[in-house]
């Protein structure tokens, strides 16, 4: 696969191109310049390890892609990137952008690639929203200009927050291609053996699962949220954003509910673009 050129030298073409289609996009353009194509390059990293992980290749040439990644990251902080990595390096040089936390990323998508993620217990499925969902927060807040700490546990909240989110939302589409994130102490607790995702999907106690675990997100969004407010506004303008969009969506998946049939969730446009117009302009 192409997916390490995603990152490129202009953050305002390329890597702006590969974020349009985030929920996200919106977030970051209300950024300043510098912060904006921070987080273009940013996330154009974190869409190239993600399509490595769900790719269809063999699992070692996935394993090998993914580890190619960790050496360009170390590269960019030995100060020797490779060319298309040269504009992510000076923004990791600008935000004090921390190692750990891009390697963080990689190893949550090592997760995805190694097997077929099928009801994790509830430490490893924390620990795969820390790596896939709160890392990216922690590279993000330090763009923002958030204080180390606030900034570290509006992460770990608000990326729970939003994976839990993901992982409700797309129950379908993740048994479809044999995975399902759907921790194992809750469908033991419901009497769903937990060995297969489309048999999981179908269980008809399904939606007492997922009550139990929207509930663990709707507490994280409240506890991102009372981080927010305690923040000077102009850091937490993107969060925000982010947290409306994504609390949206669930509210939409709670609406729709989780007995069957399920139909997919689609994003109510104009709810999102009042979401980004309250926080960027007021």
């Amino acid at each position: 696969m192409a997916v390490s050129n995603l990152v490129v030298d202009d953050p305002e073409t390329d890597a702006a191109a590969v974020t349009s289609s985030s929920s996200f996009y919106l977030a970051m353009r209300i950024l300043p310049a510098a912060q904006r194509d921070a987080m273009f390059q940013v996330y154009a990293f974190c869409r190239a390890v993600d399509d490595i992980a769900d790719s269809n290749a063999p699992r070692t040439e996935r394993s090998a892609g993914l580890a190619r990644w960790r050496e360009d990251i170390d590269a960019c902080y030995a100060g020797n990137p490779r060319a298309s990595l040269a504009t992510l390096t000076r923004h990791i040089r600008t935000f004090d952008l921390q190692r750990e936390d891009f390697h963080a990323m990689i190893d949550g998508m090592a997760m995805d690639a190694a097997e077929d993620i099928c009801a994790p217990d509830d430490a490893t499925l924390d620990l795969y929203c820390d790596r896939v969902a709160s890392a990216a927060g922690r590279l993000s807040v330090r763009i923002f200009g958030m204080s180390e700490q606030p900034g570290i546990e509006l992460s770990h909240h608000l990326g729970r927050a939003l994976q839990l989110t993901n992982i409700l939302r797309d129950i379908d589409e993740d048994a479809a291609i044999n995975r399902c994130y759907l921790p194992r102490e809750l469908l033991a607790r419901e009497g769903i053996v937990a060995t297969n995702p489309l048999a999981i999907a179908d269980d008809p106690s399904l939606p007492r699962v997922c009550a139990t675990l929207a509930e663990r997100a709707l507490d994280h969004f409240a506890k991102a949220d009372a981080i927010m407010d305690a923040a000077p506004r102009r850091e937490v303008r993107a969060p925000r954003i982010m947290s409306g969009v994504y609390r949206v969506l669930l509210e939409r998946t709670l609406e729709r509910g989780f007995d069957l049939p399920r139909t997919p969730i689609v994003k109510p446009k104009g709810r999102l673009l009042w979401i980004v117009a309250r926080y960027a302009l007021f």
